[in-house]
Formats: structure tokens, sequence, C-alpha cells
């Protein structure tokens, strides 16, 4: 939370008003007075957000989300970790834009003739405005993971099913069935899991000293977290990730007795 607003800002006397609560966290310590939320909604004369006002109306706190917030620092110069949602920034901004009708409607009339154009060459445009929305580091494994899916497939049509008269819907469906599949979705699942692990860790008072610590000492320590060659290092356990889901996906490891035989 952080003072970013003008000072005079006032709840109108008919706001709907939260119940009254004690702030939490850094600051609670140094102001045990209660405030009750106000959702401001109307931009003109500051920020649309969510405030905390005291018993006269006034807005003494701008509540900042820790999610796509835009203020890093609290008033006493103590430092907020932040965490982005670009997707849910992208949402934000369609719907601020139709209900403001201030949309530019040419780019998304752009986009649907480019969807189009796509879908008759052959070329799914979902998955081409994937690659083009999400950030590099994010679309770069995706790319891998899918070389890693059609290597299976590959094997499939070539090895494995070589005798069999399987058209090109049979052998998709033979590649869903795939252990890589169900190992995929594990890396899928485990890393939502422990973001969310991160995320709770950050948002508890008493778990940030934590991870605080466990920071310093992998920054001190870790080569593969800190350092000069941290990020080539990071390569290694991903390597390690790729070849198992490939290894896994055409059976050589963590086959079970039934799909070996």
């Amino acid at each position: 939370m952080q003072r970013n607003f003008p000072a005079d800002l006032r709840a109108p006397a008919d706001a709907e008003l939260g119940p009254p609560e004690r702030i939490k966290g850094a600051q609670a310590a140094r102001n045990p007075e209660s405030y009750r939320a106000w959702q401001r909604i109307d931009p003109a004369g500051g920020p649309a957000q969510r405030y905390l006002v005291n018993a006269q109306g006034e807005a003494v706190y701008l509540v900042d989300p820790g999610i796509n917030g835009t203020h890093h620092t609290r008033p006493d110069g103590s430092t907020v970790e932040k965490f982005d949602a670009p997707k849910a920034t992208l949402m934000s901004y369609i719907i601020k834009g139709i209900l403001s009708r201030k949309l530019p409607w040419a780019l998304v009339l752009l986009g649907v003739m480019i969807a189009i154009v796509l879908e008759m060459s052959g070329i799914p445009s979902l998955a081409f405005a994937v690659g083009v929305y999400l950030p590099l580091s994010s679309s770069s494994p995706i790319f891998i993971g899918g070389m890693i899916r059609w290597l299976v497939d590959r094997w499939l049509r070539k090895q494995k099913f070589k005798d069999h008269d399987l058209s090109t819907d049979e052998l998709v469906a033979e590649g869903d069935k795939s252990p890589g599949v169900l190992l995929a979705s594990g890396y899928i699942a485990g890393g939502a899991l422990a973001g969310i692990v991160i995320a709770f860790m950050a948002g508890v008072p008493r778990l940030v000293g934590i991870r605080r610590q466990v920071e310093e000492w992998s920054i001190a320590h870790n080569p593969f977290f800190g350092g000069a060659n941290a990020d080539l290092l990071a390569l290694v356990p991903f390597a390690i990730l790729c070849v198992m889901l490939y290894l896994v996906g055409r059976d050589l490891l963590l086959a079970g007795q039934k799909r070996k035989a």
C-alpha cells in the first residue's frame, strides 16, 4: 500500500463502504487505526481503484494489488514484490476499451483478417496468436515441447504403428494417449503449484523472511540461481526434463509392465 493520490480525495456520502478493519502487513505495527474499504469507480480526480478510508470518509491508503500492481515501495521505503498476469491485463484493456468505446477496432479487424487467412492456409490461428501474444521466454519452452511431441509422433508413425493402417486422426489419438502427455500435464500442474506456493510465501508476512533467507542463500551458494553463468546452468535441468519427456513418450522410461509387453 502506498499513498499516491490527491490529498483531498474523499468517499461520497452515499458510497458503499466495507466493514471497519485494521490494516495488515509491515505497516500494521505503526498504524493501529481501523479503516473501511471503498472501491472507487470514477477515474476523475484520482485513480479508480480500491482505497482505505477513515471514519471521516477521507482516503488514507491506496490498496495496490499484488498481481499487476503498479507501486513497488511502501511509504517507509521498503520494497513490495509484484506479480504480473499478462492475460488478465490484456482482458482488462479489452473490457475497458469496449466500455469506454475507445477500443482500436481497426487492429481487431486486422487480426480477424489475419486469422481467416491462416485458417484458409491450414495454419491454426489460435496457436499462431498464442505465439505472438506470449513473450519469448514463455513461447520458447512451448516450441521445444512441440518439437518433442513431433519427434514422439514421428516415432509412433514409423516404428510402433508402422504395420498398422492408421489414419492421421487415429495416430493423433494414439499420441494423446502417450504417457508423455501425462508427464507433460504433470509439468504444467507442478509449475502452477510452484507459482501458487511462491505467491503464498510472498503474501504471508511470517513467510517473507524465510523466503528472503532462501533467496539470499541461493544467490550466495547456488550457481543455478545466481551468478554469471546462472542462465546457462539453468538450461541443464531444463534439458534433463526435455530428455525425460521424450523417453517417457517413447515408453523407454517409467513404462509399466503392460506397456513394455
